[in-house]
This record gives structure tokens, C-alpha cells and sequence, in this order.
């Protein structure tokens, strides 16, 4: 955790939280108005959009996002994940430091979280207790522990009133970013607000989270090159969630690391994302770096946080394999057609912005056609992608946003994307995308699917 944060008591209660969310709109607000009105003034014809959207309101919106925690936080991340490239440099950078560490809480409010979680003499249960956290997120911080009987926890602990906080801070915080400019063109707030919503209330259940890490540890239980905590049971809770410490370094450290090595992450990684799709229907979907670290002894990539793990509905994954085998083929009618089945646009959809979107994925489907070993690192297809997208965003009151399944996945391959592109790594593409192994994992889940009990 980073030392620049300092302890401040989490809002609590709807009232209190919605307060705050109209303090952050009026000051927006306020700043606006006295700058369009210096503006006035001085003869220029300011812009709203000009007038909100500024550094000096990011970095206010930034910063009382990241003190109310909670789904207020988790929302100003995710625009800042999906509208990210839209938004001017300066203004995508101040939004990005809410993916870094919250606020802590202070030590006294994190006891009477424990307290109601654990009963009043906890303590009684541990040699040792860090109180300041290692690691401070959106809806909840991680001490470490260890028990009287040796065992070495990490202990995440959910602020106060996240979880009845969330529909009354989504909804409030989609008003505020209704202001005209706030947010630019293209961007669909309203699905952006019910996926987070659908997030935050599957990453505020503990309980369900500790499942969800179990499932994945029975999944790459073959797979020596992953190691994974184990939740203990008698400290999991709703709101809190214990599990085993694993010893282990920030995987972008890897980033000065033999590149044969990182070539390996890089591989295993992918590998992984893509049997999360087709073979396992189970996805860990949030890429934040953290989630990924580097056992060095070992030479084990540690997973961690499983509250964004979820599943797709069965046509995802045979739609995607669809679409590929239309890449691989160039075959433009089919690569359209798929796109229309997944979602991406509707066969009525005006055709300049069905083209522009073709391009995307034309541009996006060039190292698949061409195959071999590909350096994430050294491509502009990010940059070329972005181009596209700012155009569609200027030229389209409200951009077509897939469906929220499909949303979750590009955020996982994108924060892959990064990750990699961040570990200068080189992947063979050959050895990974092979379609007909992809549709022989659809097939064995299919197969595994069947000869499963109903549901009673």
C-alpha cells in the first residue's frame, strides 16, 4: 500500500453518501460557473463541456471518489477503464489514480467492523494483527494476521455499508455525470451503470467470492504454473474474507526479467484467459495489475480477488470461435455477421458506423492472420483502434455498447493486453489460437455439462 494515504472513516448510510455525491456536484458546479463567467468576461464564448471537463475537476471528482470508497469508487473506475481513451490526456490520468489504493479506514471504525463480523474479543484468536493495511481497494482493505495456531492470513475486510450503499450511489453518481459534458459523446452510461452495479453487488458478497476462489483452485489444480489462496473457514464471513498469505512480488516486476521468462507469463496467462472462456465457462474478469503476481522461489504466477469471477451464457463462447475462424479466413461477410450475433452492432445499424467498427476488428484481427510470434510491445494497433473509436465517438450522439457478458470480456483482454504490453512480452500466436482445440474444449464442456444432475 502506498504511504500517501492516510486513514479516513468510510460515509456511511444513504443520506450521508448522497451528500457527499451532491458536495462533489455542486463544487464541479461552481468551479464551472466562475470560470465560464471569467471567461464572460474577458469576451470568449466558453463551451460547458470546456468548463467541466478540466483537470482541476477531475482531480476533485478523482480524489472524493476515492474517499467515499465503495461502488462511488468502483464507478469512477470503470469510466475511467471504458471512456478512458475518449477523454483528454491530462483528465484520463487524474481519473486513472482511482485504480491505485483507497483511503484506508481509520483504526477504530476497521474494529467495529471486526466486532459486528467476529464478536467483541477477536483479537483473542491472533499472535499478531497488522493493523495498518497492505493493500487498500474500491470496497475493501487487506490486513495480515497470523493465528495463535501459525496460520498466516490475509484478511480483507469491507468498508461499512458498501453493500447497502450500492443502488443508492450508482444511481446517485449517474446523475451527476449527466451533466451535459461530464462524460463525452459515445459513451452508454446507462449500461455502464447497470453493469456496475451487477459488479459490485457479486464483489460485495464475501462468502460468494471464497466459492468462486475454491472453483478456480479445483479448475488449475493440474496447473502448476498458477498458485492460488485457500479461503479459511473460520474467519470468512460476509464481509470479510480470510485466506492463506502468499509471499509473492507485483508481476510487473517481471517486466526486468529474462525474456524467455517473461515470454512463458505472458503464454501461461493467455492460455488461461482463453480456457476461462471455452473450456472452463468461468472467468476471473477484473485485469487490474494487482490480481496478477510473481512467486520468485517457486516461479508461480499467484491469482488473487475472485469477486469479479462470473460465466456466459452458451452462445458466447461458440460466437467467439465463429468469429475467429471468420478472421482467420478474412472472410469480411462473416467476420459482420458474427459481429451482429454477438452483439456489437445491429444488421440495421447505420453502415458508416458498422464499417467503422469492421475496421476495429479488421485492424485488431491482423496479427491472428498473420500468425507466428507476436510482440505485444511493438505494435500501434492500440493507438490505430483508438483512432477508430474517437472517430465513432464524434461522430455518434451514443455509441452501440455490446451486451454487459460481452463488456466483461473486453476489459479482461484488454487488461491482458496491458499487461503484457507492460511485461515487453512476444506470444506465439500459432500455439494458442488454434480453433480446433478451442472446439474440442467447447465440445468436452458440453459433454461434462450433460452428464451433470438437473438442478433440483
Amino acid at each position: 500500500m502506498t504511504d500517501d494515504r492516510r486513514p479516513r472513516d468510510v460515509p456511511q448510510g444513504r443520506l450521508s453518501r448522497m451528500l457527499r455525491i451532491g458536495g462533489l456536484a455542486s463544487g464541479i458546479g461552481g468551479r464551472a460557473l466562475a470560470e465560464g463567467a471569467r471567461q464572460m468576461a474577458s469576451g470568449q464564448r466558453p463551451r460547458a463541456q470546456d468548463l467541466l471537463l478540466t483537470p482541476a475537476n477531475a482531480a476533485r471528482l478523482a480524489a472524493g471518489l476515492a474517499q467515499m470508497r465503495g461502488a462511488a469508487m468502483k464507478l469512477g473506475q470503470l469510466i475511467s477503464m471504458d471512456a478512458g481513451e475518449f477523454l483528454p490526456p491530462e483528465l484520463a490520468q487524474i481519473l486513472s489514480r482511482l485504480r491505485a489504493d483507497a483511503d484506508p479506514m481509520p483504526p477504530k471504525q476497521l474494529q467495529r467492523v471486526l466486532d459486528a463480523a467476529w464478536g467483541e474479543g477477536w483479537l483473542r484468536h491472533f499472535s499478531r494483527f497488522q493493523v495498518r493495511p497492505i493493500a487498500a481497494a474500491s470496497i475493501g482493505q487487506v490486513h495480515r494476521a497470523q493465528t495463535r495456531d501459525g496460520r498466516d492470513l490475509a484478511i480483507k475486510v469491507q468498508y461499512p455499508g458498501v453493500r447497502a450503499s450500492i443502488n443508492s450511489d450508482i444511481a446517485n453518481l449517474g446523475l451527476l455525470f449527466r451533466v451535459p459534458g461530464a462524460l463525452p459523446p459515445g459513451l452508454d452510461l446507462p449500461s455502464l451503470l447497470a453493469e456496475a452495479r451487477l459488479q459490485l453487488h457479486a464483489e460485495a458478497d464475501y462468502v460468494q467470492e471464497a466459492a468462486q476462489m475454491r472453483r478456480f483452485g479445483q479448475l488449475l489444480a493440474d496447473r502448476p504454473e498458477f498458485l492460488l489462496p485457500v479461503p479459511d473457514d473460520q474467519f470468512c464471513t460476509r464481509d470479510v474474507l480470510a485466506m492463506d498469505f502468499i509471499d509473492s512480488r507485483p508481476i510487473e516486476t517481471l517486466a526486468d526479467a529474462p525474456q524467455a521468462l517473461r515470454d512463458r507469463v505472458a503464454t501461461d496467462l493467455v492460455r488461461l484467459v482463453i480456457d476461462e472462456l471455452f473450456a472452463f465457462n468461468l472467468m476471473q474478469t477484473d485485469p487490474n495489475f494487482a490480481n496478477f503476481r510473481w512467486q520468485p522461489d517457486s516461479g508461480r504466477i499467484v491469482l488473487l480477488d475472485f469477486g469479479a469471477t462470473r460465466g456466459f451464457s452458451d452462445p458466447v463462447a461458440p460466437r467467439y470461435l465463429a468469429l475467429l475462424r471468420a478472421a482467420l479466413a478474412g472472410d469480411a461477410e462473416a467476420i459482420r455477421r458474427t459481429a451482429v450475433n454477438i452483439g456489437y452492432f445491429r444488421a440495421d445499424t447505420d453502415a458508416d458506423h458498422q464499417a467503422m467498427l469492421l475496421q476495429m476488428m479488421e485492424t485488431a484481427f491482423q496479427p491472428l492472420r498473420r500468425g507466428g510470434v507476436f510482440d505485444v510491445a511493438s505494435t500501434d494497433i492500440p493507438q490505430r483502434i483508438t483512432e477508430v473509436a474517437m472517430q465513432i465517438a464524434r461522430t455518434r450522439q451514443r455509441a452501440e455498447m455490446p451486451p454487459p457478458e460481452v463488456l466483461f470480456l473486453h476489459r479482461k483482454f484488454g487488461g491482458l493486453y496491458l499487461l503484457l504490453a507492460r511485461l515487453h512480452a512476444r506470444v506465439d500466436l500459432d500455439d494458442l489460437v488454434d480453433p480446433g482445440r478451442l472446439e474440442a474444449q467447447l465440445n468436452a464442456r458440453s459433454q461434462a455439462s450433460a452428464r451433470q444432475p438437473p438442478s433440483p
